[in-house]
């Protein structure tokens, strides 16, 4: 394949990573995003798998889950959230995060909940040592 074809067939494919990036709270679906890079949708999943390392489906969860912990460590309620990151419901949002991160969307936010009442109380406890001491923060 010639490079002039390859270099077209990334940009095809990075403009429907893009679409996913910029759209990822809607209803979207392969169909959409293969759409957008003027792709079946089964060479799409081999294309785009093959430059990112997952799924199209894989990532849009992924890009979902990012902004949710986001969402949730600003005191968004986990209903909320949910809808308004595209989840089908709170439920099959709770078990993909679950699977994802480990923890259910409600420990997570508890958890950055007393992180940052603790960087509130102690900020210097949040600044790596090496960096306070070539400031002269502690001694």
């Amino acid at each position: 394949m010639e490079q002039y074809e390859k270099l077209y067939l990334y940009k095809r494919i990075v403009q429907a990573k893009l679409f996913i990036d910029n759209h990822f709270a809607e209803d979207i679906d392969l169909d959409n995003i293969a759409d957008q890079a003027h792709f079946s949708k089964y060479h799409f999943i081999r294309l785009f798998k093959s430059i990112y390392g997952k799924t199209p489906h894989n990532y849009l969860i992924k890009v979902r889950i990012e902004n949710a912990k986001l969402l949730l460590s600003k005191g968004g309620s986990v209903l909320d959230v949910s809808l308004t990151l595209g989840f089908e419901s709170p439920t099959s949002f709770t078990a993909m995060f679950k699977k994802l991160v480990g923890k259910t969307p409600s420990v997570f936010q508890n958890e950055q909940k007393t992180k940052r009442r603790a960087i509130s109380l102690n900020p210097l406890s949040a600044v790596p040592n090496c960096f306070a001491e070539t400031h002269g923060w502690i001694k």
